[in-house]
Formats: structure tokens, C-alpha cells, sequence
């Protein structure tokens, strides 16, 4: 029974296409939500992404130069005690 109609699919396939990667580096194959330049599974839709105000974007402060320059100095005294004490 399922071969006797015409399914209208058209739109669907001239529909944009989501721009974002897969991970094998490969364009997404999923319709773009309309509107948008994304899929509904890699941030078109409603509700998706980050909240605003998000914390977690903060640097926390390991690679700072501050850090670096401190950690240069442990990394200097540990090795001029090392060899005093050779």
C-alpha cells in the first residue's frame, strides 16, 4: 500500500542545509530550521546554546602571565636548589 501515492519531498531537499561540522569534519546533511543557519540538533532551535550571562566562559586564571612568570620562578628555584645541594 505504501507505493501508491507521490510523496511530495521537494521542499524538503531544496530546503538550506545546516552549516555547522561533523566530526569527521563533513558539512551537517540536516535541513536548516527555518530561519536560521543551523539544524535543530547543532543550535537552531528554540531554548538551544548557552544562557545568557554564562559564567563558564570566564578565564579562570591558569594561563595568565601573572600564573606563567610565577610558575617560571618555582620551576628556576627548584633547579638552583638542586644544584646546591649537588
Amino acid at each position: 500500500m505504501s507505493g501508491s501515492h507521490q510523496r511530495n519531498t521537494r521542499p524538503m531537499r531544496e530546503s538550506p542545509r545546516c552549516g555547522a561540522k561533523t566530526r569527521r569534519g563533513t558539512p551537517c546533511q540536516a535541513p536548516a530550521v527555518h530561519g536560521k543557519t543551523r539544524c535543530r540538533m547543532h543550535g537552531g532551535a528554540r531554548g538551544s546554546g548557552a544562557p545568557r550571562g554564562n559564567q563558564n566562559a570566564l578565564k579562570h586564571g591558569l594561563y595568565t602571565a601573572e600564573s606563567k612568570a610565577f610558575d617560571a620562578f618555582v620551576r628556576d628555584t627548584l633547579k638552583r636548589g638542586k644544584e646546591a645541594l649537588e
